[in-house]
């Protein structure tokens, strides 16, 4: 994450109800004490070429309930291993938005339906803007409060808790 907040990359999309299975498969329950091998397989059920083409900065696009599934902090984790700057859909699952900041990667709520494969995001997680510069428009969401960011900044949680000696809101 930078300091500035924003994000730029291609996106991938995927539709409703990508579960964790989806992103960690469960037929790969053996790698979990190896999450750089298991972020190699990350989403592949549900694109085969996802974990071969993502590049550091990309994002993730989805439709309804994102992460649904077992309560297991590998989905998010290995997302984010993947070099995925941020998880963009309509809704989440309660457990994986929990998870996914308490690991380090944003989750955002928005309207996705008009970003495409491919297309090239800035996302600015203070100011709420998501500028499609492949179609030159622009879409809105609830920009993250300023704790969340100073969590995500500092890596997640348990980084935050280790670098503040507790929990800081200031």
């Amino acid at each position: 994450m930078t300091k500035t907040n924003v994000y730029k990359g291609k996106t991938f999309k995927f539709g409703d109800d990508i579960s964790t299975d989806h992103i960690a498969p469960g037929r790969l329950f053996h790698l979990r004490t190896n999450l750089p091998e298991l972020a190699k397989h990350v989403l592949e059920d549900a694109d085969p070429n996802f974990s071969k083409e993502v590049q550091k900065g990309d994002f993730v696009v989805a439709g309804n309930n994102f992460g649904l599934g077992s309560s297991r902090e590998h989905a998010p984790t290995i997302i984010k291993m993947a070099g995925v700057s941020a998880v963009l859909a309509k809704s989440f699952a309660r457990i994986f938005y929990r998870n996914a900041i308490n690991v380090g990667l944003p989750v955002l709520i928005c309207d996705t339906d008009k970003i495409d494969k491919n297309d090239l995001l800035e996302v600015d997680l203070s100011s709420g803007v998501i500028k499609n510069l492949t179609k030159n428009t622009e879409l809105k969401f609830a920009p993250l409060p300023d704790a969340m960011i100073k969590i995500l900044n500092d890596g997640g949680l348990v980084q935050h808790i280790e670098k503040h000696k507790g929990f800081n809101l200031e």
